[in-house]
């Protein structure tokens, strides 16, 4: 079998630029049969990097963690009216003040990350947003209240860019663990509701530092799952060289695409900071009804993570993204429309169309902007739960004037133009195109990036 020559020595002619494209520039477009599992079948024969599980299962755990605190948030908006007597506004005000810095420095964390690794930003980002969080039921001030859980959004905008590098050098660029990653976050999301109620439904709004305990895990968790990412791997510059892809950046491709982000954020911080509220007026139900309507929503990142990787690996990213996004205009018309218990119906509908997509959106962001990975993750994991915060307070004032089921009747629009700007987008290119030719140039680079991975 021919080795891989030496790195003073020139490649021979037919395996030059073929073993350095493939793996460095495909982050979920690589051949079919490695993309359903890390190294299977054909691809276990070839030598095929395999995602290294212990790290990701930590990566996975601490993401959920954090991701408490951004549905934490919007959980605790029902307790903040009724003990603050806050009017809608004010309460949206808040999930406004996580929201924004939140939405608005992800991006700019991911340039950073682009350019150095800092891997240091995990554990302390977590610790940042726990503390947020924590201290927002302890003083009664608004403008306090305000600010602390505005230092929690800017915790949870610092933990994501990074995480998300180390999760695909640890995923080793298979998308389906790359869903594991985004799933770990959406269970945190999920149980958010139940951990808030948990403890301030019992203390109340003053037993709030007790929700810093997922924060002390999640830090111990990163810590972990750091040391063991980075003993084996290149530091420094060689690292971050090394988790950059060549290959060319499709600005207006991304763009488009995160104009849908956008859409379908407005829709789901808009829901989650009002569906509790809303499911006790249109089922009659109490605090429980409320609750479980939220969790609902939640818990669907749990199914949609897992079923939209499964669903984009036969029918493609793109055309899945498109069906969820569809799938959401009646789902959430539902919500607003029909009273009673069939409201959940329309929640679970609504939850599976806004979470299948979740993971797909970082993956095709980080493909569109091969060179930018750390960009590419801060904006379509920090405008998928951020930025439509910013419509909150929108929402919030529309109440005030009308009615909350008024309110909420815009959003039923909002995924049907995400769907439009979706129309013309065009799956990333896969410059390895399973082949004879480069079946056998792929096998001693994904060697070499065998020896310098976890």
């Amino acid at each position: 079998m021919p080795t891989t020559p030496p790195p003073e020595r020139a490649a021979p002619p037919t395996r030059s630029a073929p073993p350095q494209q493939p793996y460095q520039s495909h982050q979920a477009c690589q051949p079919r049969q490695f993309r359903r599992s890390g190294a299977s079948g054909a691809s276990a024969a070839s030598g095929a990097p395999r995602p290294s599980g212990r790290p990701l299962l930590l990566l996975a755990l601490g993401h959920a963690c954090v991701d408490v605190y951004q549905g934490a948030v919007a959980a605790l908006v029902p307790f903040f009216l009724a003990e603050r007597a806050y009017t809608y506004a004010a309460a949206s005000g808040i999930v406004l003040a996580a929201s924004l810095l939140s939405s608005v420095a992800q991006p700019l964390f991911g340039a950073l990350t682009d350019r150095w690794p800092m891997p240091w930003l995990l554990p302390v980002s977590t610790l940042a947003g726990g503390v947020g969080v924590a201290l927002s039921g302890v003083s009664g001030s608004y403008a306090l209240t305000l600010a602390v859980v505005a230092v929690s959004g800017i915790g949870v905008a610092a933990y994501h860019p990074e995480s998300a590098r180390m999760a695909r050098v640890a995923s080793r660029g298979s998308h389906t663990a790359m869903g594991w990653f985004s799933l770990g976050g959406n269970l945190g999301f999920a149980t958010a509701p139940l951990a808030v109620s948990a403890v301030v439904a019992t203390g109340g709004l003053h037993a709030s530092p007790l929700l810093i305990v997922p924060a002390l895990v999640g830090a111990a968790l990163c810590v972990a799952a750091l040391r063991t990412v980075n003993a084996p791997t290149p530091t420094g510059s060689s690292a971050s060289a090394a988790s950059r892809p060549a290959g060319q950046d499709d600005w207006p491709a991304f763009l488009r695409m995160s104009g849908a982000i956008v859409c379908r954020s407005i829709v789901f911080v808009g829901l989650s900071a009002f569906i509790s509220l809303y499911a006790r007026q249109r089922t009659g139900g109490g605090e429980v009804a409320g609750t479980a309507a939220l969790f609902v929503l939640y818990l669907g990142g749990a199914i949609g993570t897992v079923a939209g990787g499964r669903l984009a690996t036969r029918y493609g990213r793109v055309q899945v993204v498109r069906w969820s996004y569809a799938l959401t205009v009646p789902a959430v018309a539902g919500i607003v429309l029909v009273p009673g218990p069939l409201l959940y119906l329309f929640v679970a509908l609504t939850s599976a169309g806004l979470y299948v997509p979740f993971s797909l959106h970082v993956t095709l962001g980080q493909d569109y902007l091969p060179r930018r990975v750390g960009t590419a993750s801060g904006v379509t994991l920090g405008l998928t739960v951020s930025v439509g915060g910013i419509a909150s307070p929108l929402i919030g004032a529309a109440a005030d004037a009308t009615s909350l089921q008024t309110a909420l009747a815009p959003l039923i629009a909002l995924p049907a133009l995400g769907w439009l700007l979706l129309r013309t987008l065009h799956e990333p290119a896969m410059p390895e195109a399973p082949g004879p030719a480069t079946a056998a140039a792929r096998t001693p680079h994904r060697d070499t990036a065998r020896t310098t991975g976890p």
